[in-house]
């Protein structure tokens, strides 16, 4: 599968994320689920902790990721497809204002496990033409190949977060 995309298909912003994916093949970033192993793991009265008042719970992280992952398969769907409709952004704090915070951690990370392994079936199923194909999304080009490493990026991110501010010296199971 394609390797990791150019400048000019994504966002600047975004390039935080391709930069923390974890390979040098989409493939590969993609089957990296790190989230769903660390919450797995977790004491499952961690789900309703902030690691600071006004942030998200870690169920409700988890269930930010969920979303942001569904979002971005979309849109690389549609990209790859030819879809030619500019997509609108989205915004993140109403969707975490209107997420449960409390949702238990393991059912979390199985739902982690079954939307990634879609995500990841969806991009396999994809030629490189379509990979490459570059549309609209929140008013910047985006290649339905960006997306794909957004996705595997952004759970990276959201994995150190989670060792760093919400696992560091809490008890595992």
């Amino acid at each position: 599968m394609t390797g990791r995309p150019e400048p000019g298909e994504h966002d600047p912003y975004f390039g935080q994320y391709i930069d923390l994916a974890v390979a040098d093949d989409l493939d590969d970033a993609l089957g990296q689920r790190p989230l769903a192993a660390l919450i797995r793991d977790a004491d499952p009265a961690l789900g309703v902790r902030r690691y600071a008042p006004g942030k998200w719970t870690l169920a409700g992280l988890a269930q930010h990721v969920l979303d942001t992952e569904r979002i971005f398969a979309a849109r690389a769907l549609r990209i790859a497809r030819g879809d030619e409709t500019p997509l609108p952004g989205f915004d993140e704090v109403a969707l975490g204002n209107a997420m449960p915070q409390d949702r238990p951690l393991g059912a979390l990370a199985e739902e982690l496990d079954r939307v990634r392994a879609s995500t990841a079936d969806l991009f396999a199923s994809l030629p490189e033409a379509d990979l490459l194909r570059v549309g609209m999304a929140s008013g910047h080009a985006l290649s339905a190949r960006a997306a794909g490493w957004i996705i595997a990026g952004h759970e990276q991110h959201h994995a150190r977060v989670v060792r760093e501010r919400y696992l560091r010296g809490a008890p595992s199971r």
